[in-house]
């Protein structure tokens, strides 16, 4: 019992290690390393030089996604989180569901709603904010057109999921 713990918990800080990619050099990392350093991601995206995008969610209840950019010859360009401020800004009127998931990654299944009155779509990200809260993202579609309405953040606070105080990173 003695040996098993720390072998678990050498495992366990193992198979973490490699949760945003630390480690990995952009402009000599490859493909092959990225996959076995983060795993399959959850999405590819190829724009037409070539250049690969892969998306890296860790939620519903991970705060961040970790988008990896692949040069047309394969190496690492970087990796960023983009469940953050910069990203959220970048989400506008009009965009397609398929420009949002390119831009924060997919949205969890459970962390869909429809409301059938509004026919609004809502996608919800769960994110630590700028002043270290844990909030929500969410974007609300127009359903039938499939296109971004509007944003909106609110902390989980605000939504009565901290019981008293607040929910911090």
């Amino acid at each position: 019992m003695k040996t098993t713990i720390p072998l678990f918990m050498a495992l366990l800080l193992a198979g973490c290690a490699s949760y945003d990619g630390r480690g990995l050099a952009p402009g000599k990392a490859q493909l092959a390393d990225v996959v076995q350093a983060m795993g399959e991601p959850a999405r590819r995206w190829q724009d037409p030089d070539g250049a690969l995008q892969f998306a890296y969610p860790h939620g519903p209840m991970g705060m961040h996604t970790y988008m990896v950019f692949l040069g047309p010859d394969g190496r690492l360009v970087r990796i960023a989180n983009v469940l953050a401020t910069e990203s959220f800004a970048k989400v506008r009127e009009g965009m397609s569901k398929a420009q949002v998931e390119r831009q924060l990654g997919p949205s969890a299944a459970g962390w869909t709603v429809y409301f059938p009155r509004r026919d609004e779509l809502v996608w919800e990200w769960r994110y630590c904010n700028d002043w270290s809260e844990i909030a929500r993202f969410m974007v609300l579609f127009d359903a039938t057109k499939e296109t971004v309405r509007s944003t909106m953040s609110l902390t989980e606070a605000q939504l009565g999921l901290c019981g008293k105080g607040r929910c911090v990173c």
